[in-house]
């Protein structure tokens, strides 16, 4: 038999310890309405109950795998590793009239140092890297300065040092490959005094000025170069102007690694990527 229920109605369960449920059933729903009405509700409330049960007795479970991962996520930003990750996406963008250089597989910082004439000391500095030997792909790196302004094709790359173990054309290539990740790319024609007409050609450039880690490169004769010249790496400029640079095949210890000094002048150049 039916029998309505007032729209003010009020159905308390306390099916469950935790807090009472209140629900409104409708003024035209009869007995046979409320009853599976309720046992739907119950139905709910025991999903409840047991959601509400696993919590209370995997607490402390779940609290923990919460605080393991705020720690995990602590260190991470609290790590180089993670500082680099997040400087290298997050970083603000480059001051007005820099360059913008997109870091693409294979680079190094060193690499494009040189490149765009500078040093990694200083790119590291101005871009605020920690670990100059951890860059990423498409990271942005800023080159402070006016651009400048290359209609000609990029320089080429070498892809190995291929020059004899002991002279100093190895010497130099191999030595501006561990500087900058990148090795000279002429094989032919390139006795020491040849470097500077092979860069050309290679599209490296050429400069009176020395810079730490470019290749000086002496033609015959000059500042005691042999007859088929001779080429080192600048590793330091002094106040003075002039440079010391290692090599090898130079003095009486010819198999060893030389630092010598050397100065800017007629027929001296340095080269680099």
């Amino acid at each position: 038999m039916s029998q309505a229920v007032s729209s003010l109605s009020i159905v308390v369960d306390a099916l469950i310890s935790s807090p009472v449920s209140i629900y409104l059933v409708a003024s035209n729903a009869t007995c046979v309405d409320l009853q599976k009405y309720r046992g739907e509700v119950y139905l709910r409330m025991q999903t409840h109950q047991r959601i509400w049960r696993y919590f209370r007795q995997h607490r402390v479970l779940v609290v923990g795998h919460i605080s393991v991962i705020g720690v995990l996520g602590l260190l991470l930003l609290g790590s180089g590793w993670g500082a680099n990750i997040f400087a290298a996406f997050a970083q603000s963008p480059c001051s007005r009239g820099d360059q913008v250089y997109s870091v693409t597989s294979g680079d190094t910082l060193g690499g494009i140092a040189a490149r765009y004439h500078t040093s990694w000391q200083k790119l590291a500095s101005y871009n605020h890297i920690q670990n100059p030997n951890l860059i990423y792909v498409d990271q942005k790196v800023c080159i402070p300065g006016k651009p400048v302004v290359n209609s000609g094709p990029p320089p080429i790359k070498g892809r190995g040092n291929f020059f004899p173990y002991g002279q100093c054309t190895w010497w130099a290539s191999q030595r501006y490959f561990a500087l900058h990740g990148i090795y000279v790319p002429w094989t032919t024609q390139s006795n020491a005094w040849e470097w500077t007409a092979r860069a050309h050609d290679f599209h490296w450039h050429v400069s009176s000025k020395p810079s730490p880690g470019a290749i000086i490169n002496l033609q015959p004769w000059v500042e005691g170069a042999s007859g088929l010249g001779h080429v080192a790496v600048v590793e330091k400029v002094l106040g003075n102007g002039d440079v010391i640079a290692s090599t090898m095949n130079w003095g009486a210890y010819y198999w060893e690694v030389t630092d010598v000094e050397f100065w800017p002048g007629p027929g001296v150049t340095f080269i680099s990527y």
